[in-house]
């Protein structure tokens, strides 16, 4: 497999660190997805993958005015066309995990005839305000420790260097994403080498949540998505709930949930065969067997 890696500019001079597999002309586009190269690399058969670092993410540049970041997640829809364009496809396919599973989306109703298909991985809910069943949320014992364990290690960050803060901080967070929380050796995305990801929470709050915050989605945004969804997402996600991918699926013209029951936010990692087979069969053109069409939002209502 040939891969590559190199930089995409930006209009406004940012430029987007990538890494590919693949040469094939089909392309395939994971926005904040270097983390998943390796995982993920395997699928460049008859494709080609891009793995790219949002703004400010990653190898990407570090972004020091304020304009070029206070659009929040607007800025990484609109940088997802000019990555499109620098690599020549008319038309792509996109994945995204966890807050990016909505970044691919919007992307999808802001360029509906450029976009074919799409995956979300764990993907936030179309809304920030709602809130879902308690069954369709795992808010259980280990979320609860986890989020005290964080506050106690927040009032450590003056005696630690901004590296080894991230380190704790990771070793600390990493059981949240696993259904089983003995299988956080797993996680691979915390790449605390990296300032941009060290400082990832100051640009989170200030620019990327409030502005997810404020999205307001409606029925004649979600008609907008021409292209075929794969929503997959574990049933004991504490990080976004197993509704938010109930919703999406539900909603969303042409689309499908896979659900995976013994995963949390990392269902790529807890259960492989399943979603690397699902990636692969989808990406192919067709739906996973074990993918269902939703029709209602909470199905114990029914």
């Amino acid at each position: 497999m040939t891969t590559s890696e190199g930089y995409v500019p930006m209009a406004d001079g940012v430029r987007l660190y990538y890494q590919r597999a693949g040469t094939d002309a089909r392309l395939i586009l994971l926005p904040n997805g270097v983390y998943l190269f390796d995982d993920f690399k395997h699928l460049a058969q008859g494709r080609s993958l891009v793995f790219y670092d949002v703004r400010n993410r990653g190898r990407s540049d570090t972004v020091t005015d304020s304009a070029g970041l206070a659009r929040g997640i607007h800025h990484d829809v609109e940088d997802f066309d000019e990555v499109r364009r620098h690599f020549g496809a008319d038309s792509v396919g996109l994945i995204g995990h966890s807050y990016v599973g909505l970044t691919v989306v919007l992307c999808a109703m802001q360029y509906p005839s450029l976009v074919d298909s799409v995956v979300q991985i764990g993907p936030m809910g179309p809304s920030q305000s709602t809130e879902y069943p308690s069954h369709l949320t795992n808010n259980d014992e280990v979320l609860r420790d986890i989020l005290g364990r964080l506050a106690d290690l927040e009032k450590e960050r003056p005696a630690l260097d901004p590296v080894r803060f991230c380190e704790k901080f990771w070793s600390v967070l990493g059981p949240l994403y696993f259904a089983d929380p003995a299988d956080a050796g797993k996680m691979t995305w915390a790449r605390c080498e990296l300032a941009n990801e060290r400082n990832f929470m100051r640009s989170w709050l200030a620019y990327l949540l409030p502005s997810i915050q404020k999205l307001s989605l409606t029925s004649d945004d979600f008609s907008r998505v021409q292209a075929r969804v794969l929503t997959i997402h574990g049933r004991k996600d504490r990080s976004s709930p197993y509704g938010a991918g109930r919703e999406w699926a539900l909603r969303l013209p042409n689309a499908r949930l896979l659900t995976v029951e013994r995963a949390a936010h990392a269902p790529w990692l807890e259960a492989p065969g399943l979603v690397l087979d699902a990636l692969r069969t989808f990406l192919d053109g067709a739906w996973p067997a074990a993918a269902e069409k939703v029709a209602v939002l909470d199905a114990s209502a029914r």
